[in-house]
């Protein structure tokens, strides 16, 4: 039987999982996350079904970044799985992460590359994998520090699915585009609202009145798992203190008027949205909270039942997110 005749006898969900498969976690993200900013998506999904949902990520994120102007060839992966941050040679692609025997442990020092062949949309998806604590959530980041604009990204997602070029996702209700991660204390945070709000404000593209309306949004996915996890020595310290919703809204609105002091709060119809995402990261220590924050424009967001990213299609399960 030709190869040709084989395609055409295979279900359609057979075709789907021969064309996209799924990436293994990258275990390194953790402590990548912790040295620097990354940016990448959030993803709400059907609880238990984050593997279709994973799928139907690629597909759809796939295509966007395949235009996207990224640094170097983009058919090619470096991944490594030495925690010191070792790099592999130049033009290997990870197949896989593996564990070794003993405890489903990283092997250390040791880089795994395979060069792929084929053209099916993982060979070059170059993103990470990275493993969550909770349910119905996935995180994909970008490995490099000059990484596409995931706000574009995800507006050109919402622009395909009101033309019709997009067919409704069945498995993702929500994708958040993260800018920039950092680690949940003040400084770093106040930094990082800084230097977003400074971009937002100097991009031709943002039409902005006088003054700037503003909201934010800050949302602590698994805030009670983490908060008694973390040690009773540490619990008055700076990390406890940002997860209260007020102090981290204090914190956020101060860096914006820092930036834009011709600025004010305006919950229903905010032109500059700056969201905080708690991202319940697995392999970190429990004292140490990660964020994912960005700054958007009004027309990713939506204000009811609360300030949040739009979802991509409207209907009970886009609640979720």
């Amino acid at each position: 039987m030709t190869e040709e005749k084989e395609e055409e006898e295979l279900k359609p969900w057979e075709q789907h999982s021969r064309v996209i498969s799924i990436p293994r976690f990258d275990y390194n993200s953790p402590s990548s996350l912790l040295q620097r900013s990354h940016s990448g998506f959030l993803l709400t999904c059907t609880i238990k079904r984050e593997k279709s949902a994973t799928k139907e990520a690629i597909s759809i994120l796939h295509k966007r970044l395949e235009s996207s102007n990224t640094a170097g060839d983009s058919k090619r992966r470096k991944v490594c799985t030495d925690d010191t941050g070792g790099k592999c040679a130049d033009g290997a692609e990870i197949n896989s992460i593996e564990e070794d025997s003993a405890g489903g442990g990283l092997q250390k020092n040791e880089c795994h590359s395979s060069v792929k062949t084929a053209t099916n949309a993982e060979t070059d998806f170059d993103m990470s994998l990275v493993k969550l604590t909770r349910n119905g959530l996935l995180l994909l980041t970008f490995p490099r520090e000059h990484s596409p604009n995931t706000i574009n990204i995800v507006s050109n997602i919402f622009q395909s699915l009101g033309s019709g070029s997009l067919k409704s996702p069945v498995w993702c209700h929500r994708i958040f585009p993260i800018q920039a991660t950092c680690v949940l204390k003040e400084k770093e945070l106040q930094a990082t609202v800084s230097k977003l709000v400074l971009q937002f404000v100097n991009d031709e593209q943002n039409k902005l009145s006088r003054p700037v309306k503003f909201a934010v949004g800050y949302n602590r996915r698994g805030f009670e798992e983490k908060q008694n996890k973390i040690p009773n020595d540490t619990k008055d310290s700076d990390v406890l203190a940002l997860l209260d919703r007020n102090k981290c809204f204090t914190i956020v609105a101060a860096a914006v008027k820092e930036v834009v002091s011709d600025s004010a709060v305006d919950l229903k119809s905010p032109e500059l949205s700056v969201l905080v995402e708690l991202l319940p990261i697995s392999g970190l220590p429990s004292e140490l909270l990660v964020v994912g924050v960005s700054a958007l424009p009004q027309k990713l967001v939506t204000t009811k039942p609360r300030l949040s990213i739009r979802a991509l299609v409207s209907g009970t399960n886009a609640k979720n997110g």
